[in-house]
């Protein structure tokens, strides 16, 4: 009997399990790959998702992995260009991009130090119930076993298709349609800093990654899916050459390493964080458009919000109660501003807001402040604030 099982062991689950461990809790991690493993991912860690990992002690074993540091971040658009960079959150400024198979062992690891029971290699199949209350998980071992285990709480970060959000009847309460899709792939001898390109019905993303590789995105709207994907490369290279000249310029002194990766599946949704004996984190209750790279943030903050409104009340019902309570409350408070500002990026019209950050250039305070609204660092109602307004009030 444990006393939680965290199913998914990637950014979500793996932090979800660390922080339940270290609060004295019995935890089993399960995860269907055998680790390392690449995932679909746009990698970057906002300053947000950097300070967590300082906080959990996890940061310099990152840096130690080779990933480039990032303290420069620029943003182009028809007309205008800003450079900057977000405002740093508890003295952290420089941020990371890391490969998956690099950033998820890391996250594994720190479960295991904690003294999680950490079994890679074994999918789940099914929740074990108690009366209407979720008791359990089912799941397979790498040696094909049939496996039960049992726990006072299941949490599902298994992702936007969650079998324990489906197991669990866990209903969207916010849905919006797809909006775009993407493909990429990372480059040598392209050098970089964070870069962020668009055109109407285009947007481009470069972020330096590991092994002095850079990973070069881009999105296109969900109507052109069907058609994208039947000429992946063609389209790929286009939308790079007619959005960022100077960058397909790099990219054509430098060298592919890797096949072209993407997805049309980007959906936007919130769903129900909670119900009698589990709970949600990670993509598992919120999922939106890559376009900004916002989900391995904010898996880390819901992975911290979780454990933190439980502490010490995992076996008092009506405390257990309050707490997923104010979980998903923290979870739609939190995270709602961000995804309708996602939401409006992958529109990829990017008029009204090229028009809204010419007005910025010159003022480097405000510009600072506009990428920390991307980052979180900054919420939206503090940049709009009485220096952003003289200055618009002034063009």
């Amino acid at each position: 009997m444990y006393d939680v099982i965290v199913i998914g062991a990637r950014c979500a689950g793996s932090p979800t399990a660390m922080l339940f461990a270290r609060q004295g809790y019995r935890v089993l991690l399960l995860e269907k790959a055998r680790f390392p493993r690449d995932t679909l991912s746009s990698h970057y860690l906002h300053t947000p998702g950097v300070a967590l990992l300082g906080r959990w002690g996890l940061l310099d074993e990152l840096r130690a992995a080779g990933c480039r540091p990032i303290d420069h971040q620029s943003y182009e658009a028809p007309g205008v260009r800003l450079d900057g960079f977000s405002l740093p959150v508890d003295g952290h400024r420089t941020t990371y991009a890391p490969r998956r198979y690099v950033l998820d062992p890391i996250l594994a690891r720190g479960a295991v130090a904690a003294g999680v029971d950490f079994r890679d290699g074994c999918a789940v199949t099914g929740l074990e119930y108690e009366g209407d209350r979720v008791a359990g998980v089912r799941y397979t071992t790498p040696g094909g076993a049939e496996a039960t285990d049992r726990a006072r709480l299941v949490v599902g970060a298994d992702g936007q298709r969650s079998l324990v959000a489906r197991k669990a009847g866990a209903r969207n309460v916010i849905e919006h349609p797809r909006m775009t899709c993407t493909y990429y792939s990372y480059w040598s001898g392209v050098p970089s800093h964070f870069e962020l390109y668009e055109r109407p019905e285009r947007w481009i993303g470069v972020i330096p990654t590991n092994d002095d590789l850079t990973l070069i995105m881009t999105y296109f709207p969900q109507g052109e899916f069907q058609e994208i994907r039947t000429g992946v490369e063609s389209a790929y290279l286009e939308a790079v050459r007619t959005t960022a000249p100077e960058l397909y310029e790099r990219m054509s002194a430098g060298k592919r390493e890797e096949q072209l990766y993407g997805t049309g599946h980007q959906e936007n949704f919130f769903r129900k964080a909670y119900g009698p004996g589990w709970a949600l984190v990670g993509d598992a209750v919120h999922h939106k458009d890559s376009i900004t790279a916002r989900g391995i943030t904010d898996a880390f903050i819901q992975a911290q919000s979780l454990t933190a409104h439980i502490g010490q009340e995992l076996h008092d019902d009506a405390a257990l109660e309050a707490a997923l309570e104010r979980y998903e409350a923290d979870v739609n408070d939190e995270f709602l501003d961000l995804y309708q500002g996602v939401l409006n990026v992958a529109e990829l019209k990017p008029g009204g807001r090229a028009e809204l950050l010419r007005k910025l250039v010159g003022h480097q305070e405000l510009i600072d402040r506009y990428f920390s609204t991307l980052s979180g660092a900054c919420s939206i109602d503090d940049f709009y604030n009485a220096d952003l307004l003289a200055v618009l009030n002034q063009s």
